[in-house]
């Protein structure tokens, strides 16, 4: 079993996969750079909204919070209270990444239903949300492997490395496979979900413009919510059972 190449080739065909294009794109030539222009703004968007609505919430805190004050702690409540239930008692230095992975893909995906992208026409392409684009989940996904890799061994050192022969020697290649697919499962199933649930809005829309879109609407602001929730709630599990080994 020739276990470095097939992780190798993984890898590569992870950052081959960042590269598929569905449609046509808007891209911004930058020096010897090629952006992807069109969730570069969407992205800025998303962040924006996130950073005006925290200021605009916390500029003054008050000792009895107002409501946007009591929105944004019980917000944080929730990331720490994920944070800790899938990382455990040292939970505390991972939750503004987990807090960030999850409010950035959460807004984005709601997003691609609440704003009206498509209005803002463009050269090429059209706007959508930033999750729509296996680009920005690969994005989302890659730092996630990083952080449960770089939490397992500042806390084991290269003992780490140990778990992939437990319970038995015969799984080291799946336990190193397991590693290294755990960004293409996490990258495509946020991109599998928002396309899928933007592309039946769209068609129930050009069919049946009237009524039938809007419960279907309302179902995929629901699902993108779950799938941000899911997307925080791996990325915790695989630090925390990094850190561990028990999850």
């Amino acid at each position: 079993m020739n276990v470095i190449p097939c992780s190798i080739k993984t890898l590569k065909g992870l950052y081959d996969i960042s590269g598929v294009e569905v449609g046509q794109h808007l891209y911004w030539q930058i020096g010897g750079l090629q952006i992807h222009a069109q969730v570069l703004i969407t992205s800025w968007v998303v962040i924006a909204i996130l950073l005006g609505s925290v200021i605009i919430a916390v500029r003054n805190p008050q000792t009895i919070p107002t409501d946007g004050q009591n929105f944004f702690e019980y917000v944080l409540e929730f990331i720490r209270d994920l944070s800790k239930t899938q990382i455990g008692e040292e939970y505390g230095p991972w939750v503004p990444f987990i807090g960030t992975m999850f409010l950035f893909i959460f807004v984005s995906n709601w997003s691609g239903a609440l704003l009206p992208w498509k209005i803002i026409k463009l050269p090429h392409g059209e706007l959508a949300a930033p999750t729509n684009d296996i680009n920005t989940t690969v994005a989302l996904a890659l730092p996630t492997s990083v952080a449960y890799f770089y939490a397992g061994l500042s806390k084991k050192g290269l003992g780490y490395f140990g778990k992939y022969i437990q319970p038995t020697p015969i799984l080291l290649p799946i336990n190193i496979l397991e590693d290294f697919t755990k960004p293409l499962s996490l990258s495509f199933r946020l991109f599998g979900n928002i396309l899928a649930d933007e592309l039946v809005v769209v068609v129930l829309v050009s069919l049946v413009p009237s009524v039938v879109p809007i419960p279907v609407m309302f179902l995929g602001l629901f699902t993108s919510g779950i799938q941000a929730l899911i997307f925080a709630t791996l990325a915790a599990a695989y630090i925390g059972e990094s850190m561990e080994g028990h999850h």
